[in-house]
C-alpha cells in the first residue's frame, strides 16, 4: 500500500489499483449518492450554481476535490435537463515535469478533457510573499483562473472547496483575523465583469472525498509547492487539528460551526460591515 498526500498537503490516503472509468463514474451516483451526489445536487439547486444556458469554467488543480468535483460536474451534464457547457481547465504554475505529467495521466485516465495553461506563479510568490505565500498563491491563482474562464468565454468559475474548507475558513477568520466571515457558496467577481465564482462542493464532507479517491485507486496531486514546503507552520493546518479535537466531546462540532453563519443574530452583534461601510448597534439602539 502506497499513500497520498491529499489537497490540503497534509492528508495521507492509501489507495489501491485504479479502478475501470466505469466503476469510477457508476459509484460516485450510487456508493456516494447519499454523501457526495446528493450533496452536490444539493447546493447546485439552494444557491442556483448552474442555470440555463451557463458556460462553467471547472478548475483543476489536479488534486482529490477538483478531480471529483470535475467527475459530479459531467454526471450532471449527462443527466440534468439544464442546458449548460463545461470547460475544464487547469494552470500550471511552476509543476515539476512528474507532477504535471501525473495531472495529464490523470485527467486522460478518467476521460476529463482538460485544457492547461501555464502562469509560472510559483516563481513570483518566491519572490514577493516569502513569510506567507499560501495566501498569495491562493490569490494570484484565482486571478489567473479568472482571466481563463473569462478568455473561454465562460460566465461562471467552478472551485473544489468543500464543507471542511468552509468551517475551517470561518474560524481561521474568527480566530486570526478578527472578524466574522465565511466561504459563500457563489460570488461576483470584482474584477472580472460577468463572472461568478461557485463551490459546488460546498456541502461535501472532505472524509468522503477521501473515500472517493482511495477506492477509485486515483493519486491525486497535492499542492505540489515548491515554496510553502520550505515554510515552518500553517494555520489552516492548527484549525483542521483543533476542529477534530473538538469533535471528540461534540462529534457534531463542525455542523454547529457551518450553521452559525446561516443564523448571525444582527441584535446580538457589536458591529457589521456593509458594502465596505462599518456599522456599530449602537446606531440603532435608541431608534
Amino acid at each position: 500500500m502506497n499513500n497520498i498526500a491529499g489537497e490540503g498537503c497534509d492528508i495521507l490516503v492509501p489507495f489501491n489499483e485504479r479502478k475501470p472509468l466505469k466503476d469510477i463514474e457508476k459509484s460516485l451516483i450510487k456508493t456516494y449518492k447519499k454523501h457526495v451526489w446528493s450533496k452536490f445536487i444539493k447546493a447546485i439547486k439552494e444557491y442556483k450554481l448552474v442555470e440555463e444556458g451557463d458556460r462553467v469554467a471547472v478548475a483543476i488543480s489536479g488534486g482529490k476535490d477538483s478531480i471529483i468535483m470535475a467527475k459530479l460536474f459531467q454526471e450532471l451534464h449527462r443527466h440534468s435537463d439544464v442546458n449548460f457547457e463545461l470547460r475544464f481547465i487547469a494552470m500550471d504554475p511552476g509543476y515539476h515535469d512528474n507532477i504535471r505529467e501525473l495531472l495529464i495521466d490523470n485527467c486522460n485516465y478518467l476521460e476529463i478533457p482538460v485544457e492547461i495553461f501555464n502562469s509560472g506563479i510559483f516563481d513570483v510568490v518566491d519572490k514577493i510573499a516569502k513569510d506567507y505565500p499560501c495566501y498569495m498563491c491562493a490569490k494570484m491563482r484565482r486571478g489567473a483562473l479568472y482571466a481563463k474562464a473569462k478568455e473561454l468565454n465562460c460566465n461562471k468559475l467552478a472551485l473544489g472547496h468543500h464543507f471542511n474548507d468552509v468551517i475551517e475558513t470561518t474560524l481561521l477568520n474568527v480566530l486570526y483575523a478578527g472578524n466574522f466571515r465565511t466561504m459563500l457558496p457563489k460570488l461576483k467577481a470584482s474584477n472580472f465583469e460577468g463572472i461568478e465564482l461557485i463551490r459546488p462542493l460546498y456541502y461535501v464532507e472532505e472524509k468522503y472525498i477521501q473515500n472517493f479517491i482511495q477506492n477509485s485507486g486515483i493519486w491525486p496531486l497535492n499542492c505540489a509547492c515548491m515554496v510553502s514546503a520550505k515554510k515552518i507552520g500553517n494555520k489552516r493546518h492548527e484549525i483542521k487539528d483543533l476542529i477534530e479535537s473538538l469533535k471528540l466531546t461534540n462529534r457534531d462540532i463542525d455542523k454547529s460551526i457551518f450553521k452559525a453563519a446561516e443564523n448571525v443574530e444582527i441584535d446580538s452583534i457589536l458591529g457589521w460591515k456593509k458594502d465596505g461601510e462599518s456599522h456599530s448597534y449602537l446606531e440603532f439602539y435608541d431608534m
